[in-house]
């Protein structure tokens, strides 16, 4: 099977029901509006209190910022920010192993990458040489996208760890402490055709993110924490019969949001990510994604001292079982923040269920599933029963025909045996009363006539009524 019919077969499975992968024209007659989102709008609608540059996010390079300044300036206060030079200054071999199609490939041969799901939530994988085939020769609106947080786990795709580090302006990661295999995923490796992307979303367990791209560019939006889902996604400026994908939201739905009036309270900042750039963004924004060129990224979700709160706060009801590990270790590594944890349960009256209790609990769930199970199988029963009668009514009808003179005859012979029984204990009845009678008809004859006492003979007759 040719590269082509495997990457076929991989969009049929992740979107079985379009037919058309090129039906908008974004490659096509469509694409000059697809190639205008390389450069910003001319005016940008400013929010009141700050004043973003350069499309509405701060650009520094990595030089000019210190981890003091970072922490205080933008992530204590849950500000995005665009930082410049970090693979250079870092030394990352993926500055130029990742910007080489024939090094990632050479380096990465067997592993196949998820690059979507299928409806059952199903990884669709590929090999990442026929995918660089794709991405040459791909005309889709909206391709698929390498989007894969497994490649740790495999011998062959790990080496990728070893080109690349945690930037040093994000050192915490607290949920390392529970482990590799039960921390949610965290950290992904990207690779990304032109007009592939990512729709709008929030991070997940309040967690913030940084994304670097090695090579091609990225069109992004940014909603601050306040803005309602709808409002965000544009909801009610979709027109009957347009795709919800990246590439419609950035062309169609983020203009007419643009033209929206000032009274919507609207805010939201537009900004293009070159290569060599680090995109940081704090927890709770929304923000969506667009590749204007074939890109290689890597991203990662961390919790950190500054999102500890927000975090905290998902983990415990989102993730119940591991942030009762988490919190364990955080006693032992982080006792600081054990007690925060405790106090913002204390504050919110939030309870945290026991090992004992989410047994306890789990074994009721079990319960009420098996009672329920038990319950449906003998409904089945019964609607087969009712079945089997309505399919079969002669022989029903026989049977019960049958049964029922059984039945009688067996009455019969019981109310006959009945009888008979009757009849010999009525008998047995008479013929005593007679031989009592004729006892002591002869003991007052013996007493009348004088021929004898005849008390003897009265005296067993009484005894024997």
């Amino acid at each position: 099977m040719g590269w082509r019919s495997r990457l076929e077969e991989a969009k049929g499975k992740h979107r079985p029901r379009l037919k058309d992968w090129a039906r908008d024209g974004f490659a096509h007659h469509r694409r000059s509006e697809f190639e205008a989102l390389a450069h910003l709008p001319s005016k940008q609608r400013d929010n009141e209190d700050q004043e973003y540059r350069r499309g509405g996010v701060d650009r520094v390079h990595c030089r000019d910022l210190s981890l003091e300044t970072f922490i205080r300036e933008y992530e204590q206060a849950s500000k995005p920010v665009i930082i410049q030079g970090i693979p250079e200054a870092e030394h990352w071999k993926a500055a130029e192993n990742w910007t080489k199609e024939s090094a990632l490939r050479r380096r990465i041969r067997k592993y196949t990458f998820k690059c979507g799901e299928d409806d059952d939530g199903r990884s669709v994988r590929v090999r990442l040489k026929h995918f660089f085939k794709y991405l040459a020769k791909q005309k889709d609106d909206s391709p698929l996208y390498i989007f894969d947080s497994t490649y740790d786990d495999n011998k062959e795709a790990k080496v990728l760890l070893d080109d690349y580090k945690v930037p040093s302006y994000f050192p915490d990661d607290f949920f390392s402490l529970v482990g590799e295999r039960r921390r949610p995923p965290y950290r992904w490796f990207l690779v990304g055709p032109r007009r592939s992307g990512t729709s709008l979303h929030i991070d997940p367990l309040g967690t913030s993110a940084w994304n670097t791209v090695l090579t091609g560019r990225k069109r992004w939006v940014l909603f601050p924490p306040r803005t309602s889902a709808s409002l965000a996604k544009g909801k009610a400026l979709y027109r009957k019969g347009e795709d919800d994908e990246p590439i419609n939201y950035f062309v169609d739905i983020l203009p007419r949001m643009r033209s929206l009036p000032a009274t919507e309270g609207l805010v939201f900042h537009e900004f293009i990510q070159e290569a060599g750039e680090t995109v940081f963004v704090p927890g709770g924004w929304w923000h969506a994604v667009l590749n204007l060129e074939d890109s290689v990224a890597v991203t990662q979700n961390f919790a950190s001292r500054a999102n500890f709160s927000a975090v905290w706060r998902k983990t415990r009801s989102g993730r119940k079982k591991m942030a009762w590990r988490w919190l364990m270790k955080l006693d032992e590594s982080y006792p600081e923040l054990g007690r925060l944890a405790r106090k913002l349960n204390e504050m919110d009256d939030f309870h945290m269920l026991t090992k004992v209790e989410r047994e306890k609990k789990k074994r009721r769930r079990k319960d009420r599933e098996d009672a329920k199970k038990k319950e449906e199988e003998e409904r089945r029963a019964r609607k087969e029963r009712q079945k089997e009668q309505r399919k079969y009514p002669s022989s029903s009808s026989s049977s019960s025909s049958s049964s029922s003179s059984s039945s009688s005859s067996s009455s019969s012979s019981s109310s006959s045996s009945s009888s008979s029984s009757s009849s010999f204990s009525f008998s047995s009845s008479q013929s005593s009363c007679t031989t009592v009678a004729a006892m002591a008809g002869v003991g007052l004859e013996k007493r009348k006539t004088g021929s004898g006492d005849g008390s003897g003979m009265l005296k067993r007759a009484r005894e024997m009524v």
